[in-house]
């Protein structure tokens, strides 16, 4: 069994589908990706992830307000601790720091990430991080914050090992996409080799970052077979290994099982 730890349904592509999400969704399950996190980014799509949550048997939602869309919408905590209390929602964000783009909303992504936070703790469910250019300030926050006591993970890593072991001792899982298949990923790779496999997570960030060999097409949840593979192959150990193991991690943190 795979899980694609974080995806975004409502952004998929489905014209190779006729429109169906469930479709896709089944695509998927054929093969072998049983399990889907599909992410809320803003407060516009926290009531769509979460109704596609609960349409599906096999898809979870998380709630929050990406790093990049605080400009426009710092979030509304009571709003989002409504859903966030919903039975399908098993985590908050995505959330976090994200200064590729050498914008001046650093105050106010760093303001909203520690609501987020907050939040995470109230309502004892892990938080989804993002982070891009943003290392120090990420850690500062985490550590500041108390997390660590309900976890969470930081979704797409790129960063370095130095980053991903700061984070683990603090209690997150790491996440790998497609990027780790990319020819220029080789730094990227040595820092899965690592990672505990005991402490990753597989995702597709679908439609983004389609792995190889689907690069430059539209990402979707039945690629994350290719990221658990390439996790093998670095690890030395089968695709059905990481899979039960990635799988298993999942739900220690999302779903609190030992």
């Amino acid at each position: 069994m795979l899980t694609d730890s974080h995806c975004h349904l409502d952004r998929l592509d489905l014209s190779p589908y006729d429109g169906d999400l469930s479709s896709a969704i089944t695509a998927a399950q054929d093969r072998g990706v049983e399990r889907i996190l599909c992410i809320g980014i803003d407060m516009a799509n926290a009531e769509t992830v979460v109704n596609i949550a609960n349409q599906y048997a096999n898809v979870y939602a998380s709630v929050g307000v990406h790093p990049l869309d605080v400009a426009e919408e710092l979030v509304q905590i009571a709003e989002l601790e409504s859903l966030a209390r919903s039975e399908k929602v098993l985590a908050i964000g995505e959330t976090g720091l994200d200064y590729y783009y050498k914008n001046d909303t650093a105050e106010l992504q760093q303001q909203s990430f520690k609501l987020h936070l907050d939040l995470a703790k109230a309502v004892n469910k892990p938080v989804v991080v993002h982070t891009r250019d943003a290392r120090e300030d990420t850690l500062a926050i985490i550590r500041e914050s108390g997390i660590s006591e309900v976890g969470g993970v930081l979704h797409c890593f790129t960063e370095n090992w130095a980053m991903a072991s700061a984070a683990l001792d603090e209690n997150f899982y790491i996440s790998f996409s497609g990027i780790i298949t990319f020819k220029n990923a080789t730094q990227l790779r040595d820092v899965v080799a690592k990672v505990p496999l005991e402490r990753m997570l597989v995702e597709t960030d679908a439609p983004y970052l389609a792995p190889v060999p689907y690069r430059g097409k539209k990402n979707e949840p039945k690629y994350v077979v290719e990221v658990a593979q390439c996790i093998a192959d670095i690890k030395g150990l089968s695709l059905p290994e990481v899979s039960e193991i990635t799988s298993n991690n999942f739900d220690k943190l999302f779903l609190n099982k030992e």
